[in-house]
């Protein structure tokens, strides 16, 4: 991928030069640490899934997700106005704003043609039994990767460049791709982004006690390990359901 041309960084920073870059995953993508390497720099703020009460309040998902009703009764429920939060000021040039693709639900996408967009995603293999430890039957919808195709085509059809990772190739070599990250988006790469005190972080949601146990305990992006344990025979059907979604992704992955 080439980086943002000049006219394109113009368009996406807007009037007050803010960079605004939009982490749309899947959960168990290694997500929560990229939002910990950006909280690193010096210049940027980081949300942690600012749509996920919006997401929550709508679905029958608040029924199963643990601590649903805390996030709901702690944060914005009203997508649209979640939305204008991102777009609004902020006291930083960069805003990291990590989401989960599936917390849109149906909210106009329009504002993305002014944010930094960048798709992660994972093998499901690896993701969906580690999901399936917290819910423990999960559908197609709670994962993401049909939705993570929806957005993308809605991409393509708006003409809007995003940028593909893949959670094996980041931890396999988060220099080299935090390097390119960086680049695109037109932000220097800082070495601290690889590193972090381990720990719960200011910005962690209410939910961090039931899902950054692991990533609490770590220092940075940790060496890839396949999965040793059987694969669930419960998550078989959803997992050849998630492959070719996946897969689509990882030809465009950096």
């Amino acid at each position: 991928m080439k980086p943002w041309s000049k006219r394109t960084l113009k368009k996406i920073m807007g009037s007050n030069r803010t960079k605004r870059i939009c982490l749309w995953s899947g959960p168990r993508n290694i997500s929560t640490a990229l939002m910990y390497s950006f909280a690193q720099r010096s210049d940027t703020l980081v949300y942690d899934e600012p749509f996920y009460a919006h997401y929550l309040q709508n679905t029958d998902a608040k029924s199963y997700h643990p601590g649903a009703h805390e996030v709901i009764d702690s944060m914005e429920n009203d997508g649209a106005k979640v939305v204008q939060m991102i777009m609004g000021e902020h006291e930083k040039p960069v805003v990291f704003f990590k989401n989960m693709t599936h917390h849109l639900l149906d909210l106009d996408k329009s504002f993305m043609r002014e944010t930094i967009n960048v798709m992660l995603t994972r093998d499901p293999v690896d993701m969906l039994p580690s999901f399936g430890k917290v819910i423990e039957n999960p559908t197609m919808n709670d994962v993401g990767y049909a939705l993570h195709i929806e957005l993308l085509e809605f991409f393509e059809q708006n003409e809007i460049e995003p940028i593909v990772l893949e959670s094996k190739r980041v931890l396999s070599d988060p220099k080299r791709v935090l390097e390119r990250f960086c680049e695109f988006v037109g932000i220097s790469f800082e070495s601290d982004m690889l590193e972090w005190p381990a720990g719960a972080r200011p910005e962690d949601g209410i939910w961090a006690k039931y899902w950054y146990d692991s990533v609490h305990q770590s220092t940075g992006f940790g060496q890839y390990r396949p999965k040793t344990e059987p694969f669930p025979e419960h998550l078989k059907p959803l997992l050849e359901a998630c492959r070719p979604h996946y897969e689509k992704l990882m030809k465009l992955a950096i």
